[in-house]
């Protein structure tokens, strides 16, 4: 199982910069989550400021996770100079040729993708063929005149002031994949097409524990839409070229490459709005800035492969380590989305909170680091395969769970309907369960007509677990 960023403090890539400083954003990653229900912890500190994570004593600099959607700013191109100096190099291989590229109007199921599942309503697309002629040409070249049509600037009006962001064109009928925190808050978005036409759009919806959103072109038949070829996320291999596309600080048609620097790479996120996990994630050192969230991740064919989200930056700009949401986790979720329906997750169905050295002291702990069991959901997976209140789950898989939000990420990190296998430690044992991962779907209905729970996809965070228990404490007779 792949391990959690457990020595960063994430901050969403999104971070909305001011004139004077890079993208900024609000603490990130607490020291516990929920896999059905509440949970406890503690989140970490604002960027910029020393903090004791993991263990690390107090005044450790910690690196941050920024998401990457910015600010509209337009004189803030005069503090780039400094942001951009570590930037990373492009890496452009050389082929020889010329390009020409032949478009064929054709039937396409864009959406559908490397998941073979069926958007249900997508238009006609462009398919562009790539013919190279022998002459000077980069790969980079061949690949930007292909993707770059089918990426968009989002620009959005809010309370606070707005923002910029980047998305991918899924189809002819104007539904476009980009990020929840791009389009969080806003009371108007605006689409501007690579021909630089701006058209208004319309929310479709959204999965905000997977920081996803589709919009929607309010009149695509105005348009004329290029919709992004879809890849397959679970073919990439570590080294292979990749080019990131979107608005880096409100540049649109932007593009820079690099390689896949890893993956399965996994955290989770906390903000006002609730938790937002990230699982399977691909790392690249293409250049990702503010203003990229959303974006396309696309391979050397021009297909999109992952969707640009966050950064870990000690300054809140690029530092070559970005990270995309798979395209074949993404375009699973669009597809519920465009289909009218609530996107759904791997469920265990406890409620959880970390242990940590001094909640083992407190509570006379044997063990300094798991996942606490404080509840289990009646009927829930965990319940049917025998979890009990009181147990401490230190493994998934036999890789260590160290931490409540290392238990939900591992959750997130397989498939509904598949089995994982818990270590668990109830009292002086060590048992191995088998846990049948259900769908959190009823535990959403649920939160929707508002009798339980919260909006984040079977979440709770910390603030809210503390109203939840002070309400409660209040009612007791």
């Amino acid at each position: 199982m792949p391990q959690p960023f457990s020595t960063q403090q994430p901050v969403r890539a999104t971070g909305r910069p001011a004139a004077d400083h890079p993208a900024s954003g609000n603490p990130g990653m607490g020291q516990s989550a929920q896999a059905s229900g509440p949970a406890t912890g503690a989140p970490g500190s604002m960027p910029g400021q020393p903090a004791a994570a993991n263990g690390q004593p107090a005044g450790t600099i910690t690196r941050t996770v920024v998401k990457t959607r910015t600010k509209k700013l337009p004189v803030f191109l005069a503090s780039l100079g400094g942001l951009v100096v570590g930037a990373v190099l492009i890496i452009a291989l050389v082929m020889t040729g010329a390009f020409r590229i032949d478009e064929t109007n054709v039937e396409a199921p864009v959406v559908s993708g490397a998941t073979g599942s069926d958007s249900g309503g997508s238009g006609g697309s462009v398919t562009q063929h790539i013919e190279i002629d022998p002459e000077d040409t980069t790969l980079a070249e061949v690949v930007a005149a292909k993707a770059l049509p089918s990426v968009v600037s989002i620009g959005t009006e809010s309370a606070d002031g707005g923002g910029i962001g980047s998305g991918v064109i899924l189809d002819t009928d104007g539904n476009i994949l980009t990020n929840y925190h791009v389009i969080q808050g806003a009371q108007a978005i605006m689409v501007t097409v690579d021909d630089e036409t701006s058209y208004e759009a319309e929310l479709v919806g959204v999965d905000e524990s997977s920081d996803l959103a589709v919009i929607r072109l309010v009149d695509a038949g105005d348009a004329n839409l290029t919709p992004i070829e879809i890849g397959d996320s679970d073919a990439l291999a570590v080294g292979e070229w990749v080019m990131a596309i979107g608005s880096p600080f409100g540049n649109e048609q932007s593009v820079s490459t690099g390689i896949v620097s890893a993956l399965y790479r996994s955290t989770a996120m906390r903000d006002t709005s609730g938790t937002s996990i990230y699982a399977n994630m691909i790392q690249t050192d293409a250049a990702i800035n503010p203003g990229n969230s959303g974006g396309a991740l696309v391979n050397s064919e021009g297909q999109l492969i992952g969707i640009n989200s966050i950064i870990e930056s000690y300054s809140g700009s690029s530092s070559g380590v970005g990270f995309a949401i798979p395209v074949n986790y993404a375009i699973n979720i669009a597809n519920q989305i465009i289909a009218g329906e609530t996107p759904t997750h791997p469920y265990i169905g406890v409620t959880v909170t970390s242990v940590n050295p001094y909640t083992a002291r407190s509570e006379g702990l044997d063990i300094t680091s798991g996942a606490n069991v404080t509840e289990v959901i009646a009927n829930g997976p965990a319940d049917e395969a025998g979890i009990e209140p009181g147990d401490i789950v230190t493994a998934v898989n036999g890789e260590a769970v160290t931490s409540a939000d290392g238990l939900i990420i591992a959750a997130r990190e397989h498939e509904i309907g598949e089995t994982i296998t818990l270590t668990v430690v109830r009292g002086d044992e060590e048992l191995q369960i088998d846990v049948a991962l259900g769908s959190d779907g009823d535990v959403q209905a649920e939160n929707q007509d508002g009798t339980t729970g919260d909006s984040s996809g079977g979440f709770m965070d910390e603030e809210e677990f503390q109203q939840y228990l002070e309400d409660l404490m209040a009612n007791r007779p």
